[in-house]
């Protein structure tokens, strides 16, 4: 069923593109032009410190600047009209950043969680909007892009990173440079770019657990100007956080992370840059790290499982970036050509207890390939951005049931191909020096061709990699996804900004079929109406606040209606079965008052209810007001905090202190509200000694020691029973950095 010729087709296309508008332009430079006293190589020169502006240790607020507006060139995040928390890397190092999961609870109405039965695997959440699912042929509502490649499953997405030079979360639909899925919003995350200065950045960290972590990335020109290199290195070792009562082990959790990650950047002119990526990543550990509810309180780290199960997750990933200056409006185009290709395996204790209740074994595999091709210009007030998109993913799924101590086996899963063709434009028409209108639309067409293998004895045998296919289909779904909105700018320091927008998430299949005598899909597309509100104010060089307010419609909502089955564990259908309304307000405050001093604060509300329901989403064989009357899942209604840092230079020494409390209301994890996601204050502390090019950090996270979940899964096994996923409770660490 799978084609794997159309990969080749459309890397060839890919090669050819690119090569030829590298050649072009080669061979004819004098069509070019360049901003004057900024060469295009501009970024490569600059060490990931000094994009960063002024540098945080000034008393002055920082400029970060973002990618989002696919505009060519970075732009300062107060000058971009949408909701956005940017982090740059410099203040990913006072947060001692490990991987997305770490920066969960610092931004308002914002959830970047694991869901815990796969080690890594992302069950993202914005405004609400989030998913809570392994099944990897359920879309996201909320899309990671990793230098510009967007990530078509959500396995290991939550694995460790490092060498960042920026990361973007934008809160809203972003439908319309970034394609579908992205209703809730976007993870944009950078690496850093080879360096025309030769430069190193090494560091080693020990925490209680125990864990390890080393990395190195050193960086620098090969041909001055011309050529620069770069390699950066991972290495983390965890010993394993949790003990467990079944066999006293005290290592649960174990795993082992090798990420290598190699780059070069070539410019043959000024106006002509290409740079080629490549990362090679492993991943080896233990299962699922699960609690149950029957056994121990709520506010317990308290695990006992008889199968600690297992985790190894495979993948490369190669891109080829094409930057290109061109008279033509004095613009850019880009081309940007990627492949990825993941494979992981893994084996989970569901029923979470001492128990032969529920073990599953997992495999999936995906293979994708995707192209952009955008142009980003300004012609006299319009600043032009537009595009032709394509992407294709091969997907395999298996998924292999053991229950009742081994006396039930059922195995199932499901085989995907995948094609998106989207075309984009977007225009800012600056109708007066300090009013623009933002106008833009993208269509999309997606195809999905499909083979499902119902949950049954003899679904598939997964060590031979075979599925007997029960389920086969093929189905496109287009969309048009239109933003308009007009953007106030009276002064330099204000911005006032409003708009409306579509979101579009792809319909699908299910992988994960219990009930035979229902079709595993399609289900339909999912439909978002948005519309914002938003300031962004300056005030002088010491205080600034971004506040937005938000409504949103959602027709059509993709549901997974899980149910506990006796005989089989858990059934998931996955269905358009409501309407919805969320509603909320969201900001985030800077004040550097002096002396060194800075003080941040960031809220988020949100308001959401069900307006129409179209299928029994509490189980009780009847549809009425107490389906309407259900909270929607994975939407918390108060999230808030801040942090307080002070950072001072005495004669030999300099010292950087932070300090963080963030809070998340609970939330529930299904749609009958019968799984519970507690609530938690988060507190962090960090202290940093610098001295010349060395520094020592001294850093605790969690600090209260509060339970978080990624999952809380009702079962049938005995009173109370849940599958809980864990993640870590309180850590301790030091981390020393030489840089060069």
């Amino acid at each position: 069923m799978i084609d794997m010729t159309g990969y080749a087709r459309h890397l060839k296309i890919g090669l050819m593109t690119g090569a030829a508008g590298l050649a072009l332009c080669v061979a004819a430079p004098a069509l070019a032009q360049v901003e004057p006293g900024k060469p295009a190589d501009a970024a490569a020169q600059e060490t990931p410190e000094t994009q960063e502006t002024p540098a945080a240790k000034d008393d002055g607020l920082a400029d970060i600047v973002v990618t989002a507006t696919k505009r060519g060139s970075a732009q300062n995040v107060q000058n971009v009209p949408i909701a956005v928390t940017a982090f740059g890397a410099l203040q990913l190092e006072e947060q001692h950043f490990q991987n997305l999961q770490s920066l969960s609870y610092s931004m308002p109405n914002v959830q970047l969680t694991a869901v815990g039965t796969q080690p890594g695997y992302a069950t993202f959440s914005i405004r609400g909007f989030g998913i809570s699912s392994s099944i990897p042929s359920i879309d996201p509502t909320v899309g990671t892009f990793i230098d510009g490649v967007y990530m078509g499953v959500n396995t290991g997405v939550v694995l460790n990173n490092f060498d960042i030079e920026g990361i973007e979360v934008l809160r809203g639909p972003q439908g319309l440079l970034f394609g579908r899925n992205v209703t809730g919003g976007a993870v944009v995350i950078r690496s850093t770019v080879p360096s025309n200065v030769l430069h190193a950045d090494v560091r080693a960290s020990v925490s209680s657990g125990p864990q390890t972590r080393g990395s190195v990335m050193v960086t620098g020109p090969i041909v001055k100007d011309r050529i620069q290199a770069k390699l950066a290195v991972l290495y983390d070792k965890d010993y394993g956080y949790f003990t467990n009562d079944f066999n006293g082990k005290s290592d649960v959790g174990r795993s082992r992370t090798l990420i290598i990650r190699p780059a070069v950047r070539i410019a043959p002119t000024d106006t002509v840059e290409m740079i080629l990526r490549y990362e090679n990543g492993r991943f080896n550990g233990d299962g699922a790290v699960a609690t149950n509810r029957g056994l121990y309180p709520a506010d317990s780290f308290r695990v006992n499982i008889d199968n600690e199960g297992y985790a190894h997750n495979r993948w490369n990933s190669a891109s080829a970036e094409t930057n290109i200056d061109t008279p033509f409006g004095n613009g850019k185009i880009t081309n940007l050509m990627a492949y990825r290709a993941v494979t992981s395996r893994s084996s989970a204790d569901i029923d979470a207890s001492p128990r032969y209740d529920y073990n599953v074994n997992y495999y999936t595999r995906q293979r994708q390939m995707s192209e952009e091709l955008r142009y980003a210009g300004t012609f006299g007030r319009f600043d032009v951005t537009t595009g032709l998109y394509f992407f294709t993913q091969n997907i395999r799924y298996i998924e292999d049931r053991y229950l009742n101590r081994g006396a039930t086996h059922i195995t199932g899963g499901g085989s995907q191909q995948q094609e998106t063709y989207g075309i984009f434009a977007s225009v800012d028409w600056h109708i007066a020096d300090t009013l623009t209108i933002n106008a833009g639309a993208r269509y999309s067409s997606e195809t999905k061709q499909v083979a499902v293998a119902n949950l049954v004895p003899g679904g598939c045998n997964l060590a031979a990699e075979t599925c007997n296919y029960s389920f086969r289909d093929r189905n496109t779904w287009t969309n048009v996804a239109p933003r308009l909105g007009l953007q106030w700018k009276p002064s330099d320091d204000t911005q006032v900004y409003g708009f409306w927008a579509r979101g579009f998430r792809s319909g699908g299949y299910n992988f994960r079929n219990v009930f035979t005598q229902i079709a595993p899909g399609p289900f339909d597309d999912e439909e978002l109406n948005s519309y914002e509100i938003g300031l962004k104010q300056d005030i002088g060089n010491a205080l600034r606040f971004n506040v937005a307010g938000f409504w949103n419609d959602i027709g059509n909502l993709q549901r997974e209606i899980q149910t506990a089955v006796p005989g089989v564990g858990t059934a998931q259908r996955i269905l358009n079965s409501a309407n919805a309304r969320v509603r909320g307000v969201e900001g985030e405050v800077t004040f550097k008052p002096g002396h060194g001093f800075t003080l941040a604060g960031q809220f988020g509300y949100l308001d959401g209810r069900y307006t129409d329901v179209f299928f029994d989403l509490n189980n009780d064989r009847a549809i009425n007001d107490r389906d309407l009357a259900l909270k929607l899942p994975r939407l918390s209604p108060w999230t808030y905090g801040g942090s307080v840092n002070w950072t001072h230079d005495f004669d030999a020494i300099g010292v950087d202190a932070r300090v963080a409390a963030n809070h998340r209301d609970a939330d529930f994890y299904n749609d009958a509200n019968t799984g519970l996601l507690p609530g938690a204050t988060m507190v962090d502390a960090n202290l940093t000694l610098r001295r010349g090019r060395y520094s020592l950090s001294l850093y605790g996270t969690n600090l209260l020691d509060k339970v978080t979940l990624g999952a809380n899964v009702p079962l049938t096994f005995f009173p109370g029973s849940t599958f809980s996923s864990l993640n870590k409770g309180r850590v301790y660490g030091a981390e020393v950095a030489f840089k060069f």
